[in-house]
Parts: structure tokens; sequence; C-alpha cells
């Protein structure tokens, strides 16, 4: 077991060889503007068209809380847009990371990263916007990627 790596940097220039997976923590609304998104977004176009058409055609997928979309931006790079997130935090609401959906997209990152032979690059998913604590963030990573053997890395940005 590797354990996490964590760096300063930006998620978005994955550090390594070979095949490479951000993972990020998308909201059940279908908002895209704020936070990690914008830096995403301003490297590659895919992951935002790719989210809001997941989005705009739920009816007849499986978009929702815990799914995930893994989307090809380079030929070595990945992105996951995990939906770990209820709605958004405005004024005086909860907290909207969801810790459940958090764990069941890692899962699925988890299956996806052994596929590509990648390693898993993020910020620290769940912990901006979404409102989330690292301390129950970081055991899921634990739990659903390092125990596979997964070698992750943590971006904290500046």
């Amino acid at each position: 077991m590797t354990g996490i790596t964590y760096v300063r940097g930006d998620a978005t220039a994955p550090r390594g060889e070979g095949v490479k997976l951000i993972v990020h923590c998308c909201n059940d609304m279908g908002g895209w503007g704020r936070g990690f998104v914008l830096a995403l977004s301003r490297r590659w176009p895919e992951p935002e068209e790719a989210y809001r058409r997941w989005y705009r055609e739920r009816a007849d997928n499986d978009f929702g809380l815990g799914a995930v979309r893994f989307v090809q931006v380079e030929p070595y790079v990945w992105v996951a847009n995990l939906v770990g997130q209820r709605g958004i935090r405005t004024g005086a609401t909860g907290v909207p990371v969801r810790y459940e959906a958090l764990e069941a997209g890692l899962r699925q990152v988890a299956v996806r990263a052994a596929e590509l032979d990648a390693s898993v690059h993020m910020p620290r998913i769940g912990c901006g916007l979404a409102g989330g604590s690292w301390d129950r963030v970081e055991p899921l990573l634990t739990g659903e990627l390092v125990s596979r053997g997964l070698a992750v890395t943590v971006y904290d940005h500046g």
C-alpha cells in the first residue's frame, strides 16, 4: 500500500509518468462556475461540456449523487466528474458535501483507475465550496483507493 502523497501545485497539471486520472467533486444541480472547475475549464473544455450534457440528459442516464463520468482530455489524462455534493452552499444552508456519495464515486474511480493503470490526482475534494472536512474525506481515499494499491496525489494550490 503506497499511501497519499501531498504536494503543493496545480491538480490540473498532474505530476508523474503514465496515465493520470484527475478527480473532482461536482454538485447535483448542474452548476459549474466556481472553485476547482474553473481551473479545469481554463485548461480543457471537455469536462464542463460532458458534465452539462450529463445533467441536461439526466432523465435518461445515471446522473445523481455518487455517480461519476470519465472524460479523456489528453492522450494520458482523464478527468472524473464525481457528483458528491447536494446543491450548493448559500447563506445559512448546511454543508453540501455528501460523504457517502464521495465514497460511492471513489469506488468507481478505483475501478476505472485500475482499468487504465492510472495514478489518481485531485485537490482536497469535497473540502472547498462543498464545505467538507478533510478528516472525513482522507479515510475515504485510503479505503477506496489506497487500499487497492492506487497511487494518490493530493494537490494544495499555491
